[in-house]
């Protein structure tokens, strides 16, 4: 896999996050540059991270307070109370991820935020393909990335974190970004949005009163 993968700084999360955080946990943080971003966003937090590559685990642990190398299909350690948790990209790789979901934020205080990314699997380079050739071929990247074990599209990330006890309020739409992209969401009047949409962004709260409603989208 690119090096770069490991390496990305989440800055997308910026209009999901909390006005504040004490102690940050990032499952699946590769070598944690998204949390040492967030240490000048939140001067003072702690930032745990739990990554499964032992490759990095020296710069992982430069730019963490705490760095744990495992299995995340595996047993998890005590992380104490995180008020914010990030999954990250993550969460299609495991067998069961609304179990890993329910774990790591199981000690969550009442208002904690956990802010979880996927891939759109009704991404126009997936459903054209099924579309038009009834077929789809895994990669080595990407959406149809072959170490993927489970897909989803807007509504099936809003499930999932319902499923862990969250509700979500707010989310970013990932592929926007090219004008290429924003001159199809133009004139198609908005239509095909969710076969524009490179990756679902999404914030829920913990303890969040009332039901499930609608989720304002943005886009990036």
């Amino acid at each position: 896999m690119d090096e770069a993968y490991f390496r990305h700084v989440r800055r997308d999360i910026d209009r999901l996050l909390p006005p504040s955080a004490n102690r940050i946990l990032d499952v699946g943080a590769g070598v944690g540059a998204t949390s040492a971003w967030l240490k000048s966003r939140y001067p003072g937090c702690t930032t745990i991270a739990l990554e499964g590559n032992p490759a990095i685990r020296d710069e992982l642990a430069r730019n963490v307070d705490e760095a744990v190398i495992l299995d995340l299909n595996g047993q998890l350690p005590d992380v104490g109370t995180p008020d914010l948790v990030l999954c990250l990209d993550v969460l299609e790789h495991l067998m069961q991820p609304v179990d890993v979901l329910k774990r790591v934020t199981s000690t969550m205080p009442d208002g904690g935020t956990v802010i979880v990314s996927v891939p759109n699997v009704a991404h126009a380079s997936v459903s054209l393909p099924l579309l038009l050739r009834a077929r789809f071929e895994y990669q080595d990247a990407g959406i149809l990335d072959r170490t993927h074990l489970r897909f989803f599209d807007r509504a099936s990330v809003v499930a999932l974190m319902n499923q862990a006890g969250f509700v979500v309020r707010r989310g970013v739409r990932l592929g926007f970004d090219g004008p290429r992209a924003r001159l199809i969401d133009a004139v198609t009047g908005r239509i095909l949005r969710d076969h524009l949409t490179k990756q679902y962004v999404v914030a829920g709260t913990h303890g969040a009163p009332g039901q499930q409603g609608p989720v304002e989208w943005l886009t990036a």
